[in-house]
């Protein structure tokens, strides 16, 4: 039996924190991006803090950010396992270098870099850098979203200097991309011509790029559904994620992936069911989470699936996106006795017109609905939104802060619009909305980016968190709630800390003067410290 590593994937690098900071501020603390990020961390003693960190210091614990399984490391190396290549995956680049460094002494025939998560090169040539340390031989595949982002944003040249500002060595085009890994993986092992892989950029002696036929590809779900029990010698820890569905069934203006993702594609309720019971099986499986953009769409395939997991009586909690708008009661009382926790809202905007102008297809009354039943059922509640999406006006956020103070999700956040050329509104929408930059610095007809960024602060600062608590997105995210879960939390003692967090974090937004909010942020860092400590009855962790 060949027992020699084939390929050793790798699942996702967060930048420190601080080397993130510092290279947001290098553009001005007045910047746009600087800005939309000061709602994420804080300013304690001369040091800074995420949630995550000030969680950890204030409870004396270890929790990592993203310490979920990496879903496309943990699905693309399944799907080369059970084709017979020997696989290993590092789930946390930053957390695991000590585990890649050993991974690599073996001398794989190759090691294959994911990119879902990232909008920039920074991560991915961080760790093509660091692998080179280790072992400068060893060829490096790059492939996922961020490579195909490049191939659409840029014309052929600057689309191959983005490839080598990456520093790898062969890129994978396709937007599944799994047969291509596979077939490259064989190809570098048996040692033959690359030219024949289907999907591939590949750099040549000479620094220069090949660029193979593209074919696209149509892998089934319901064939290459996870077999959990293949990872059991990983630490997988209490909560898994995974997903049902490929792509998105709706169109939304300001997102880009359903063109990217090709029509919805659903794996049936049997292979879900099969998935579930090898999590299961490992034994320690408390929380789930389903990554699918639309969860319960359609509206009868949800509904069998939450028979499904009655049914075959599964003790896990679960969390998901939901649509307001394709619930009904019948659903609401099945996700419940099925055991859902919690679910992610894309609300986007409390404001009909700005509802419309999105093309989101729903109505502010389905979210009030929803947010209304999803509550009485004991179903958790995060509400997203955006702020500067092109016609937002004063009078439009206004609308959304009511939204928010009326029907009071459980935990919300709006984000700053991110001005994306491949999304549909730029496309077809640029020059009617009159759009001009990208990124986080734009103007269009109705407002700047720098308007938005001060409109985020005045939310944040409106909102009490007796109404709703704000939850960040940088390390953190809705996702991090069934983690912590995972970890012992309680939904009391997770809901103590961040309205507590939100009141420090507010002395810093509203620029407190720096005696007066060191004084109030130690007296609500020492609350929190109360949540964690032992003996404190459950019912009293809710301190405020």
């Amino acid at each position: 039996m060949n027992t020699a590593l084939d390929v050793v994937l790798i699942g996702y690098n967060e930048t420190p924190f601080e080397n993130y900071l510092s290279t947001l501020r290098s553009y001005g603390e007045d910047a746009e991006a600087y800005r939309d990020l000061k709602t994420n961390f804080f300013e304690v003693e001369g040091n800074n803090y995420t949630y995550l960190d000030l969680l950890n210091k204030l409870s004396d614990m270890e929790l990592k950010s993203c310490d979920i399984p990496n879903l496309a490391a943990v699905y693309l190396s399944h799907f080369l396992l059970k084709r017979g290549l020997q696989v290993d995956f590092v789930n946390l680049f930053q957390e695991e270098k000590d585990k890649l460094r050993s991974l690599l002494e073996k001398n794989p025939v190759c090691v294959a870099i994911t990119t879902t998560f990232y909008v920039i090169n920074l991560p991915v040539t961080e760790m093509v850098r660091f692998i080179r340390s280790c072992n400068p031989h060893v060829p490096i595949i790059i492939g996922g979203v961020l490579v195909s982002n490049h191939y659409n944003a840029y014309g052929k040249e600057d689309f191959f200097s983005a490839l080598r500002d990456m520093e790898g060595d062969i890129f994978v085009l396709e937007s599944q991309g799994e047969q291509t890994l596979y077939n490259l993986v064989t190809r570098l092992k048996n040692q033959q011509d690359l030219n024949e892989v289907k999907n591939i950029i590949y750099r040549q002696e000479n620094g220069e790029f090949t660029m193979t036929e593209r074919v696209i590809e149509n892998n089934s779900l319901d064939s290459e559904a996870i077999d959990w029990s293949l990872f059991k010698h990983h630490d997988l820890g209490s909560t898994l994620q995974t997903r049902t569905a490929r792509s998105c069934a709706f169109g939304c203006a300001f997102c880009g992936y359903p063109e990217r993702g090709g029509p919805l594609t659903l794996a049936s309720i049997d292979t879900i069911a099969k998935e579930l019971e090898t999590m299961r099986a490992l034994g320690n499986v408390k929380n789930v989470v389903f990554i699918d953009d639309t969860f319960n769409v359609p509206k009868a395939r949800f509904k069998e699936f939450c028979r499904m997991l009655i049914d075959r009586q599964f003790d896990f909690n679960w969390f998901s996106y939901y649509r307001c708008d394709h619930g009904d009661e019948e659903a609401l009382d099945l996700m419940a006795a099925s055991g859902c926790k919690g679910v992610f809202l894309g609300i986007e905007s409390g404001s009909q017109e700005m509802l419309e102008k999105m093309n989101k297809r729903a109505k502010v009354t389905n979210y009030e609905k929803g947010i209304k039943n999803l509550k009485e059922r004991g179903i958790m509640t995060f509400a997203s939104l955006i702020t500067g999406y092109p016609g937002e006006t004063e009078a439009t956020i206004r609308e959304t802060i009511d939204f928010i103070k009326g029907n009071k999700p459980d935990y919300w956040r709006t984000m700053l619009w991110y001005c994306d050329p491949l999304t549909p509104v730029y496309q077809k929408k640029k020059e009617e909305f009159r759009i001009k930059g990208e990124g986080f610095k734009w103007e269009h007809y109705s407002m700047t980016s720098m308007e938005a960024a001060d409109y985020i602060h005045e939310i944040f600062l409106t909102i009490n968190p007796d109404e709703s608590i704000w939850l960040p997105q940088y390390s953190f995210d809705f996702w991090v709630i069934p983690y912590l879960l995972g970890k012992g939390f309680s939904f009391s003692s997770f809901k103590s800390f961040m309205h507590l967090a939100q009141q420090a974090l507010a002395l810093e937004i509203a620029s407190v003067h720096p005696d007066m909010k060191t004084h109030r942020q130690q007296h609500l860092f020492d609350r929190i410290r109360k949540i964690f400590e032992p003996n404190v009855a459950e019912e009293s962790k809710f301190l405020i």
